[in-house]
């Protein structure tokens, strides 16, 4: 470039081409950096502060340079203005206002003016290199990819793509996988990021996403839609879980993904470095689905809490360390397929547990509706297990206990509506103990005892509770399953769930309110904000004399 200016035609079509061709850019913008680099070159010789273009002809190299000036009647910049006498030596029908060509003569790049038009057209070839990478990449997420490794970085893997660079984090690696510099890797494109340094594209072997477009490629029924893989879940580089499912009855889609003596799910394997899947059927039926998960353990009893989200699993004795898996990996990956907390137990811990909850139950009917303990059980074994339950059931199904009547039936219902009364009452003492407003206690939905949790979290006028979003008030907490250790590792852990908390859940959580529900509370309690506005504003039809009365009365 030491003599861009000067240049036969021949050269500088050459160099446009060539790194054109070599950075996968269109011409045109090679041209056009060019042309800005001559334009800045030549200001330098010329002036900075003359308006002057360039313009390389992409056909036959001709070069032009030309400075634009305006026709004014009295000059007041002479770099960029000129008289009309002027104007007509170099237009013949020039007037005021009008923007003329005043041609100039190719100048010799001097070595620093090369240097600075060298730098203008890399920087142009390198943001539109780096624009087209981002327009190649940016919808190509969910794809897996082939790639050398091309260096290791703090642990994060730097991958050459070809055309552009992938970063595998190290959270995304499966671990104790080697990474040499030069062999080739495949992985999936999680997400592609616009950067000042050119595009981002983050790569994973860790996702099970990775998994499910692995055996797309080694199962055809799964690339053709007859079999789909409807979960998956994975503790990479470990043992992994997919649910699969057929839309084609002739089809066993376990045996469609394992193959011929394993071949399929074995080319899987190996890919993931020897981890290994379970391959289940997917059911509809969540109970079902949950038993074929915990394979290979055998499951005697599943009881689901659709409203915790929870699934409590019964197993025999020999069955638990197998149902649990080690480090509580086999429950762990049934509980992310699943998509429901999963809380095993042996059958003698669920006898406990059933025994427990039917003498809490009893005793809480016996001192809360006045019975005897035998009535009391009697309740408790028909299935019921609060005193709203009884209050409000129909009373002919509570009539037709055996050893029932109408009119027992009848004075159980308005004792356990009494009891509910009474702890109504208690709550709303203690409610208003706590500062809790009563203006709350008019918003649908709000029970007392809901009035003193809100109290006891702080929210206590309504502006407070307006203030909430609804997740904030009604988002359930979720916790974190708690490992059991295997028996051989020393004293046993009940394999239930933990009470750490992953997140604070909202403050009326525990009540099973209803994202419906959540929102009617929220919007009656910010129903006085829109009041306090219409109040505010004096009608649209008022006349001056009314609305200067509302002035002055508010």
């Amino acid at each position: 470039m030491a003599s861009a200016i000067s240049a036969n035609k021949a050269e500088l079509l050459a160099i446009a081409n060539a790194v054109a061709s070599e950075k996968m850019i269109d011409k045109s913008i090679v041209i056009e950096a060019m042309e800005e680099a001559i334009q800045k070159s030549a200001r330098n010789r010329y002036g900075a502060e003359n308006d002057i273009r360039a313009k390389l002809d992409p056909q036959t190299g001709d070069l032009r340079l030309w400075r634009v000036v305006e026709v004014v009647e009295e000059v007041e910049d002479y770099f960029k203005q000129v008289d009309l006498k002027a104007a007509a030596k170099l237009q013949d029908d020039a007037k005021v206002g009008d923007f003329i060509v005043d041609p100039l003569p190719p100048v010799d790049l001097g070595r620093i003016d090369a240097q600075s038009a060298k730098q203008v057209i890399f920087q142009k070839v390198r943001d539109a290199e780096r624009e087209r990478q981002y327009e190649e990449f940016k919808d190509r997420a969910g794809e897996v990819i082939t790639g050398v490794i091309k260096s290791v970085e703090f642990g994060h893997v730097i991958v050459n793509l070809g055309r552009a660079e992938g970063v595998i984090r190290r959270d995304q690696q499966i671990p104790r996988e080697a990474a040499r510099v030069g062999e080739r890797v495949r992985a999936i494109i999680t997400k592609v990021e616009r950067n000042n340094r050119g595009p981002q594209i983050f790569l994973s072997r860790a996702h099970p996403d990775f998994m499910r477009k692995l055996f797309a490629q080694e199962v055809p029924e799964i690339y053709d839609g007859i079999i789909e893989i409807k979960a998956a879940a994975r503790d990479p580089g470990s043992r992994a879980k997919i649910g699969v499912i057929s839309h084609d009855s002739s089809i066993d889609p376990v045996g469609a993904c394992v193959g011929m003596k394993g071949s399929r799910v074995q080319a899987v394997v190996q890919e993931l470095q020897g981890e290994k899947i379970d391959i289940i059927p997917w059911s509809e039926d969540t109970a079902t689905f949950v038993v074929n998960g915990l394979q290979p353990a055998a499951v005697a009893r599943v009881v689901l809490d659709e409203d915790e989200g929870r699934i409590e699993v019964v197993v025999p004795d020999d069955q638990l360390s197998l149902a649990i898996g080690r480090r509580g990996q086999n429950v762990r990956l049934a509980s992310q397929l699943t998509g429901h907390q999963i809380d095993i137990m042996t059958e003698e811990e669920a006898s406990e547990k059933r025994q427990k909850e039917f003498s809490e139950r009893s005793k809480m009917f016996e001192e809360e509706l006045d019975v005897d303990e035998t009535l009391s059980q009697l309740l408790v074994a028909e299935g019921f297990a609060e005193l709203e339950e009884v209050a409000y059931v129909e009373l002919a199904e509570l009539a037709a206990i055996e050893g029932f009547d109408e009119e027992l039936a009848e004075e159980l219902q308005s004792r356990a509506v009494e009891a509910l009364e009474r702890h109504e009452a208690a709550a709303r003492e203690e409610r208003r103990a706590l500062g809790v407003e009563d203006d709350l206690a008019e918003i649908p939905h709000l029970t007392e005892v809901m009035l003193v949790t809100l109290g006891k979290g702080g929210i206590k006028t309504l502006d407070d509770l307006a203030d909430l979003a609804t997740d904030e008030l009604i988002a359930k907490k979720r916790e974190a399953p708690k490992r059991r250790q295997n028996p051989a590792d020393g004293p046993r852990m009940r394999a239930d769930v933990s009470k750490r908390s992953e997140d604070k859940g909202g403050v009326l959580g525990e009540f099973g309110l209803t994202e419906e529900q959540g929102n009617e509370i929220i919007m009656a309690a910010r129903a006085h904000w829109f009041e306090d506005e219409e109040d505010a504003a004096p009608a649209a039809d008022a006349t001056p004399e009314e609305a200067a009365d509302a002035d002055s009365t508010q």
